[in-house]
């Protein structure tokens, strides 16, 4: 379960505004490369609202679920 620093939100926060790539981390799975789109609160639950920068589709990552994550630069 991932707890973000109040500095790695605003780096999330930050990527949707300008719309920059993030590479995420996840348990026990390949690191991702998305566009987030939104962050938003579903049943007590952050999710990011992305999408594939090559194919488009959309994707909804759990926060809870992440290890971490990097703006991609």
């Amino acid at each position: 379960m991932a707890t973000f620093s109040p500095a790695q939100y605003d780096a999330l926060e930050r990527a949707i505004a300008d719309r920059r790539r993030i590479e995420v981390r996840r348990q026990a799975a390949h690191d991702l490369v998305v566009v987030p789109r939104s962050l938003r609160l579903v049943d007590g639950r952050e999710r990011i609202d992305a999408v594939h920068p090559t194919t488009g589709d959309r994707l909804d990552l759990w926060v809870d679920e992440l290890v971490g994550f990097d703006v991609v630069r």
